[in-house]
């Protein structure tokens, strides 16, 4: 304990899951320190300054399903920095071709996207007759089978007619940017997840938000003061070595050769790290995490001396252009209408292994040559400015398999638990999963500390619309 008898916890790590964890243990009294490597708060989500305008490492994106991660913007007092979609409306666009529209009506689920399929040019009659059987097997699944984490979602989709023009015209376009993987790669428990959660548990669920604030602000100088506001302790560039279970229920975290003794640690880092810090038998698959593997996300941010589009977003199909964004508003620091009339476009590329070897200025030249193929205007604009930013390892691998090596926040420590949007929260990686994990890390430390008047509440998703009994999914040996 403190000395004011308050018990101490210690937070490694000052991402969205960790300050998750630091503000739901602060506001229920325990004396927190949170160590944090880097010289900012925010983790995976952060900006950077050049020429005058900020630009986001990565666009993010989140869903109105996606409620622990709104409530920790309201308890940050950044809501009103984002933009939430009032109706779902998704642009595609492809060279050549009449956009098209994936949105939603104010019909019931599954009904709410139905006028809008029927209608989507980019599939042939054909494949749009074949989407609605296959949405209703989708919705039949039953999350808790595990062997849906046996195969991948594209041999589902293939067994459930889906063609590959479907996949890459329809499928692909979401599950591709939420799992951060293409459906031939990615796991059935987690895309099942996305269209279950995202699409068939109420119309409203797949509105899309996003930052209209630089993600450091959005994130980590909110955080910061809302930490401080809560009486918790934040170090940064506090690089932690090790976690230590000292026994008589205390643990100690190593950070630049001191030992800080606490009652309570939640360990909020990626799970190559959360592997070096955690002591040998923490977790039965402690070697495992190194399976989990990751995946990369590259965006490709193009400054036009004019603007080329009225469109907020948009996907791109038939281009290697995967998702793009209107960034003028947070390039400057949340002002519309933008400075001296330039328009701001993010490229956002996930599962981007194929592009980390380029070259900036490969990347950048293709890039704006790929826009202008997308948006006419862009053909006359000038290119004042341009960046590349990568993250290496911006998600774990979401492949079959990937769930059995996703650990729960408990550990074999006493009073040590884990965080982190790789962790079992059944959510890909995400926004969401990151705070969801913080809270329920949070969760099992205080009640360790027997701090149980008002523990943290991880909200339950509302179940998906189902057309009548769920069915497992076949073991994969029958499925290949």
């Amino acid at each position: 304990m403190t000395g004011s008898g308050r018990p101490r916890v210690v937070v490694v790590g000052g991402g969205l899951a960790g300050l998750s964890a630091g503000l739901a243990c602060a506001d229920r009294g325990a004396a927190v320190t949170l160590l944090e490597s880097r010289p900012r708060l925010g983790g995976a989500t952060w900006s950077f300054e050049r020429n005058g305008r900020w630009f986001d490492n990565g666009q993010h994106v989140f869903l109105r399903c996606c409620s622990a991660y709104r409530e920790l913007l309201e308890r940050l007092g950044t809501t009103a920095g984002t933009r939430l979609q009032g109706r779902l409306a998704i642009p595609v666009l492809s060279p050549g071709r009449p956009v098209a529209w994936i949105g939603r009506s104010s019909l019931p689920v599954p009904l709410h996207v139905a006028p809008s399929l029927a209608r989507y040019r980019h599939l042939s009659v054909r494949d749009r007759l074949r989407l609605a059987p296959a949405t209703v097997a989708l919705a039949r699944l039953d999350l808790a089978d595990p062997s849906l984490d046996h195969e991948t979602f594209g041999t589902w989709l293939s067994r459930h007619g889906q063609s590959e023009e479907a996949v890459a015209g329809l499928w692909d376009l979401i599950t591709r940017p939420t799992v951060n993987l293409p459906a031939s790669r990615a796991s059935l428990a987690m895309a099942a997840k996305v269209f279950q959660t995202g699409l068939l548990s109420e119309p409203a669920a797949a509105d899309i938000g996003w930052a209209r604030l630089p993600l450091s602000r959005l994130h980590g100088e909110a955080a910061a003061l809302a930490l401080a506001g809560a009486g918790a302790a934040v170090r940064l560039r506090a690089k932690v070595s090790a976690v230590e279970d000292q026994g008589a229920e205390r643990v100690a975290v190593v950070a630049g050769g001191e030992r800080i003794v606490a009652d309570g640690v939640v360990v909020a880092v990626p799970h190559d790290a959360a592997r070096q810090l955690l002591p040998p038998g923490a977790l039965p698959c402690l070697e495992g995490l190194a399976d989990l593997g990751t995946s990369p996300i590259v965006d490709v941010h193009l400054v036009f001396d004019r603007r080329v589009t009225d469109l907020e977003l948009a996907a791109g199909l038939g281009t290697p252009v995967q998702w793009l964004f209107d960034r003028t508003a947070s390039a400057h620091g949340g002002q519309d209408g933008g400075w001296r009339g330039e328009q701001v476009i993010a490229v956002s590329l996930s599962a981007a292994d194929q592009w980390l070897g380029r070259r900036p200025e490969e990347l950048i030249e293709l890039f704006r040559s790929e826009v202008a193929r997308l948006l006419p205007r862009a053909r006359s604009a000038r290119l004042v400015d341009a960046v590349v930013s990568r993250e290496r390892a911006a998600t774990f691998a979401a492949v079959p398999g990937a769930a059995a090596l996703r650990p729960g926040p408990r550990t074999a420590l006493p009073r040590v638990a884990l965080a982190g949007a790789w962790t079992a929260t059944g959510w890909p990686a995400t926004m969401e999963g990151a705070v969801r994990s913080g809270l329920a890390a949070a969760r099992q430390v205080l009640a360790e500390l027997d701090i149980t008047r008002s523990l943290p509440v991880v909200p339950e998703d509302r179940p998906a619309w189902s057309p009548g009994p769920r069915r497992p999914s076949p073991p994969a040996e029958v499925a290949a």
